[in-house]
C-alpha cells in the first residue's frame, strides 16, 4: 500500500456516521473515502463495480445484517479488508466477526487515530484487535467459546435481540422481511440452543451481553 492511496468504502444507513467517519479519515493523508452506501444491496453493487482496499461496515443496516453482507463482500473479494463498525458492544459481536474473517471490529466511539491506525492495519493484511477484544478472545479460547449466543445463526441472533427489545413476532416479521411462522421457528430454536424460554429471560441475558445498543 505504500506506493498509493487506500481506498475505502464506508456502509452505514446514518449520514450523519459517514460524515463523522469521513472527516476522521481526512485527519490522514494516505487514504480516500472512494464510496458510501447506505444498505448492503449498494454496498455490494458497489463492491462489484470498483476495487476498495478496506471497508467499514456497521453492523446494524436496514436491509441485511453486517455480518451476512461481511460474508458476500469477501465471497466477492476476498483481498477486501472488511472493519465492522457498531454501537454494540465488543462482547455482543466481535468474536463472531473475526471468525467470519472480520480484519476487526471498532466500536463507534473510538478516536479519529484508533480509526486511522485500524486501517492502515486492516489494508496491509493486519487485524485492528484491541485490549478489549484481545481479552475476549483469550476468554473464549479458555471457556471453549461457551457463551448461548454463540451458538446462534446470524438471523437467529438478529430475532433474539429484537425479542429481547419487546417486539411481537408479527413486528419481528416484517421489519426481517420474514413470515411470522418462519420468526416463530427462529425463536424455537433460539430457546433450544439457549435454554431460555421466556422472553423476559432473553431480555436479560441480552443486557447483560450487551447484545442491545
Amino acid at each position: 500500500m505504500a506506493d498509493r492511496r487506500i481506498r475505502v468504502l464506508l456502509v452505514d444507513d446514518h449520514s450523519i456516521v459517514r460524515n463523522g467517519v469521513r472527516r476522521m479519515l481526512e485527519t490522514d493523508g494516505e487514504m480516500d473515502v472512494a464510496g458510501e452506501a447506505e444498505t448492503a444491496q449498494e454496498a455490494m453493487r458497489l463492491v462489484r463495480e470498483c476495487q476498495f482496499d478496506v471497508a467499514l461496515v456497521d453492523i446494524g443496516l436496514p436491509d441485511k445484517s453486517g455480518l451476512q453482507l461481511l460474508n458476500s463482500m469477501r465471497a466477492e473479494q476476498p483481498k477486501l479488508a472488511v472493519l465492522m463498525l457498531s454501537m454494540h458492544s465488543v462482547e455482543a459481536y466481535a468474536l463472531r466477526a473475526i471468525k467470519q474473517g472480520a480484519a476487526g471490529y471498532l466500536t463507534k466511539d473510538i478516536s479519529a487515530a484508533t480509526l486511522v491506525a485500524a486501517v492502515h492495519k486492516a489494508a496491509l493484511g493486519g487485524k485492528h484487535v484491541s485490549p478489549e477484544l484481545a481479552e475476549k478472545l483469550v476468554n473464549a479460547i479458555g471457556r471453549g467459546d461457551a457463551l448461548p449466543h454463540e451458538a446462534l445463526s446470524d438471523r437467529e441472533l438478529e430475532v433474539l435481540k429484537l425479542l429481547a427489545a419487546g417486539e411481537k413476532i408479527v413486528r419481528i416479521a416484517e421489519i426481517l422481511h420474514l413470515s411470522p411462522s418462519t420468526v416463530t421457528t427462529y425463536r424455537s430454536r433460539i430457546v433450544e440452543k439457549t435454554g431460555m424460554e421466556s422472553n423476559a429471560k432473553l431480555a436479560r441475558y441480552a443486557l447483560e451481553h450487551g447484545l442491545l445498543t
